[in-house]
């Protein structure tokens, strides 16, 4: 079942404008989704208590809407709540990424929906960056774009060819010749090789370790970054990796930099690697977290840096709902 949400304001109380109102949101709503007045399964009305001269499902009978199930409600008297709003929230059962409609005075109310938002979270291995990214993007409702997975892909791919990773005219040429794609399956995210998913093979500790090596090189990082950017143009979603706010997207208002302790970085990544089946001593972990924030910190092309306006985050002491928690009351104090 998908909900599609909307909301929109009348200039006065009286009928007449509830009509007109109801039947523009409405229309606007099965417009934009692609849908037939017979795919609604029930649409909810509530609007506040200064909307009292019609009914808002009595008005979207007498516009058409009369095939599925209705119902308003009368919203509780909240202070500074937007005056003379209907809101509405439709169910259908037709597999859509349903598009919400906000319009009139209300068009401000929600643009976690109705734009497109892109949230930055940069970090070092083991901050718990993606972990914390599919939590936010679930919330949200958007897209998780895992671009360590993409450079791991690449990583992956380097091993299996045993290419020398010094040679960058060489990488350049197996770069130019590889299709990478992150896609979201019943709610999972795999990661595709040249049409194989190697969601799992990727996160192997020398593929890691490899990853941060070729993510250094100018041609992979063009690449990468291109793919990265025309993702966030034409959608909503949350991006983690090194260089998202300072060189990816660093236009987006929404940025967070995700760290904790070296020590407590090591034990998260030896217990997800452990999880995994890819038993680790934590000395070794520890000694891979330390060399790899060497790596990236030091890479001369967008090495791992706090972006000016990003918003600091320690988790050392902080479980990842914690984060993604603090995260999403951040990104809604600035919609």
């Amino acid at each position: 079942m998908k909900a599609i949400r909307g909301a929109t304001t009348i200039e006065r109380d009286n009928a007449e404008q509830v009509k007109v109102c109801v039947k523009e949101l409405l229309d606007a709503i099965f417009k934009v989704n692609e849908l037939t007045r017979e795919d609604a399964v029930c649409i909810i009305f509530s609007s506040t208590k200064d909307v009292r001269s019609f009914y808002p499902a009595k008005a979207a009978r007498e516009a058409g809407y009369s095939s599925c199930a209705l119902f308003s409600a009368e919203e509780p008297d909240i202070k500074g709540a937007l005056k003379r709003c209907i809101r509405v929230m439709m169910l259908t059962e037709k597999e859509i990424t349903p598009k919400h409609v906000y319009l009139h005075g209300a068009a401000m109310l929600r643009q976690d929906l109705t734009k497109i938002i892109n949230i930055a979270i940069d970090g070092p291995a083991g901050s718990g960056k993606s972990t914390v990214s599919k939590m936010v993007a679930s919330k949200l409702g958007i897209l998780h774009l895992d671009t360590g997975a993409m450079y791991r892909a690449f990583a992956l791919k380097c091993f299996n060819e045993g290419a020398d990773t010094s040679d960058e005219e060489a990488i350049e040429k197996i770069i130019s010749a590889t299709d990478i794609q992150v896609k979201y399956e019943n709610g999972v995210q795999h990661t595709y090789l040249d049409g194989n998913d190697v969601s799992e093979s990727i996160r192997k500790p020398e593929i890691s370790l490899l990853a941060s090596t070729v993510s250094a090189l100018k041609c992979v990082r063009e690449k990468m970054v291109e793919q990265q950017r025309k993702t966030a143009e034409s959608m909503s979603c949350v991006i983690d990796g090194r260089d998202i706010g300072t060189h990816v997207l660093p236009q987006t208002k929404f940025k967070f930099f995700l760290t904790a302790t070296p020590e407590v970085r090591a034990t998260r990544r030896a217990e997800e690697n452990a999880a995994k089946g890819f038993n680790q001593a934590y000395e070794d972990v520890l000694s891979e977290i330390i060399k790899r924030d060497k790596q990236d910190k030091t890479r001369k092309i967008s090495p791992l840096t706090q972006a000016d306006d990003a918003v600091f985050v320690d988790s050392s002491e902080m479980n990842a709902e914690e984060v993604a928690q603090f995260i999403l009351n951040k990104v809604q104090e600035k919609i």
